[in-house]
């Protein structure tokens, strides 16, 4: 689904992600890891149009870097950053229906019925306050509706910067349910920056594992070894 090829990507004169390769299998969800710092979340902006020099090829023959960055969402790539950026004046219902617009299909409007039933069907705590302002919502149901709202346009690829963190534990472990649920029922392929190692050995089946925005390992999650944490991932 998703193939980065030679990656680079400079701030400034600080060189981050050096000749990364990566892939992204389809139907799958690949969690990448690290340490803070490594070039995780630097990867997942690359994606979704920060520039960079490299491939990133889409769906088998869409070259994202000669793309614009609005064409993201219409190919059908949804993304949740990190820290959540909903709209807090807003009501869910508003904020679901801002992603409409990025649809390919044409399917907008101002009605509740133009919001896929699949988006509540996932997650009931959206349809149930959907007249409430989004900053009122706590930090999970926060959350749920920041995937809420990348899965309105019905993307192929989901792409989620560390979707637990700093929220409640039942609701970290409903959003890890949905994600399986999405590539077992929906065929969708999950790209995952996550940090906390029972939720990707739960909910992962790949894992890539960054250094100084290098890939230094990579393998189906079952081989994500008690040497390879301790090497790469542990403080």
């Amino acid at each position: 689904m998703l193939k980065v090829d030679g990656l680079n990507q400079y701030y400034g004169e600080s060189h981050t992600l050096w000749d990364l390769d990566l892939e992204v299998p389809q139907g799958a969800c690949t969690c990448v890891m690290g340490r803070n710092g490594v070039g995780k979340t630097t990867l997942l902006k690359c994606v979704m149009g920060e520039v960079a020099s490299g491939s990133l090829l889409f769906a088998g023959d869409v070259e994202l870097t000669k793309r614009h960055v609005e064409d993201r969402a219409r190919l059908g790539i949804g993304y949740v950053p990190q820290g959540r950026q909903i709209f807090p004046l807003l009501t869910v219902e508003e904020n679901l229906r801002t992603g409409l617009a990025a649809r390919s299909d044409g399917k907008r409007g101002n009605g509740r019925n133009t919001i896929p039933e699949r988006v509540y069907e996932l997650f009931p705590v959206l349809e149930e306050m959907r007249h409430r302002r989004g900053g009122d919502l706590s930090g999970g149901q926060q959350q749920q509706l920041a995937i809420g709202r990348a899965l309105v346009i019905e993307p192929r690829l989901l792409i989620l910067d560390e979707p637990g963190e700093g929220i409640q534990p039942n609701i970290v472990t409903q959003i890890g349910e949905v994600i399986r649920k999405l590539i077992r029922e929906d065929g969708l392929t999950v790209l995952l920056v996550e940090q906390k190692l029972p939720f990707a050995r739960k909910y992962a089946d790949r894992f890539v594992i960054m250094d100084r925005g290098r890939q230094v390992a990579k393998g189906p999650i079952a081989e994500l070894s008690d040497a390879l944490i301790k090497r790469h991932l542990t403080v």
